[in-house]
């Protein structure tokens, strides 16, 4: 019997990912090249959410078009991951980042974990 995978996926109406303060995340700045820095650095706000992020419907403005440091399909590259380790990575990344801004016992921390066993089948 073979060990379920799970499969990382985006929960809506989330947004702990669109938190951008600068000096919470050093680790995601330290992975940015000098130009997607100083974009992260101008879309930060002065509260720390990303100025693209309508905290009201908590969704982004600009996904479509969001940067490609915003996209987790992305990470992998990076920080400089085998592609095999992006998933669990982002699952990892996801947890912390939901627990920093919405706490180890919130409704989104619960909904991404349900996201993830469903995703197994």
């Amino acid at each position: 019997m073979s060990k379920r995978q799970d499969t990382w996926t985006c929960i809506r109406f989330c947004g702990a990912c669109c938190r951008l303060s600068p000096d919470d995340r050093p680790e995601a700045l330290a992975a940015l090249s000098e130009a997607q820095r100083a974009l992260y650095l101008e879309m930060a706000g002065p509260d720390g959410w990303c100025k693209h992020y309508d905290t009201g419907a908590r969704s982004c403005r600009i996904y479509d078009e969001r940067p490609d440091f915003c996209r987790v399909s992305n990470l992998a590259g990076l920080f400089d991951l085998a592609d095999e380790k992006a998933n669990d990575f982002a699952i990892a990344c996801c947890r912390q980042q939901i627990r920093s801004e919405h706490g180890g016992n919130s409704r989104e921390l619960r909904k991404f974990n349900r996201s993830l066993r469903r995703s197994n089948g």
